[in-house]
C-alpha cells in the first residue's frame, strides 16, 4: 500500500494537471454551480460556464475589476467574426439609485451604443459588486442548437452617463479582450497580440459535481 504522502503528491499532480492554474480561486462562492471556468488573459477577469447543446442553453459568471467607481464591465458573443464590431454583448453598471443593472447592446462600432436586443435570448440576467468586483450572472439562449464554439469578447469601460456607457480605453490590455470559447471542451483560445495570429489554449478548471 502506497505511503500517506505519496497519495497526498499524486492527488496534488492531478490537481494540477486538471486545472492548469489556481484559475478561480477568486471567485468561488456564487449561489449556482457551473462546469467551467477560466481566468481569462487580460483586464483581470474570469469567466464561469455551463452549457447544454441540446437546448443551446447557456449559463455565464462573468467577472472583472470595475476599472472605476463609475465604470462598467462587458461580457458579448461575437456570431459573426473575432473582435467588437458585431458583438452582441452583456453590461453591467450601477444605476444613478445605486442599484446594478445589466443591458443588452449590439455592438456595431466604436460610436455611442444604444441598448438594443441581441443575437441570444437573455432568460434571465443580474449583477453583484463585491470586493473590487462587477459579476454578470446570466442564463441565454442560442439561436442554433448544437454549437460548441462561440467568439467571445470581454471589456472593462471607465465611466457610464446618464445611463449610457462611454467608450472603453485602448490600451492593449483592451484590444486584447477576445477569443474562441470552446463551450463543451472548455478551452479557451485566443491571440496572442493584435499583430501575431498564433493562438493560446489556456487550460480551465473543471468544476463537475461528483455525488
Amino acid at each position: 500500500m502506497a505511503p500517506a504522502s505519496h497519495i497526498l503528491i499524486l492527488s496534488l499532480l492531478v490537481t494540477l494537471l486538471l486545472t492548469g492554474s489556481m484559475a478561480c480561486s477568486s471567485h468561488k462562492n456564487f449561489d449556482k454551480k457551473y462546469s467551467f471556468c477560466t481566468d481569462l488573459p487580460v483586464l483581470d477577469s474570469t469567466i464561469h460556464w455551463s452549457y447544454n447543446p441540446n437546448e443551446a442553453v447557456l449559463s455565464i459568471a462573468f467577472s472583472a475589476r470595475q476599472p472605476s467607481p463609475k465604470g462598467w464591465v462587458s461580457w458579448a458573443i461575437n456570431p459573426y467574426k473575432t473582435g467588437m464590431g458585431g458583438s452582441q454583448a452583456l453590461l453591467a453598471f450601477v444605476n444613478s439609485d445605486g442599484k446594478m443593472n445589466v443591458k443588452t447592446y449590439n455592438i456595431t462600432g466604436y460610436g455611442p451604443v444604444t441598448e438594443s436586443g441581441v443575437w441570444y435570448r437573455v432568460e434571465d440576467s443580474y449583477a453583484k459588486y463585491s470586493d473590487g468586483y462587477m459579476t454578470i450572472f446570466a442564463t441565454v439562449v442560442l439561436p442554433e442548437k448544437g454549437l460548441t464554439t462561440v467568439n467571445h469578447v470581454w471589456q472593462v469601460g471607465p465611466l457610464v452617463t446618464d445611463g449610457k456607457p462611454n467608450v472603453h480605453e485602448f490600451k492593449p490590455e483592451n484590444l486584447k479582450a477576445k477569443g474562441k470559447l470552446d463551450l463543451m471542451k472548455g478551452q479557451i483560445v485566443y491571440q496572442k497580440s493584435n499583430f501575431d495570429s498564433l493562438t493560446r489554449k489556456k487550460n480551465v478548471r473543471i468544476l463537475y459535481s461528483i455525488f
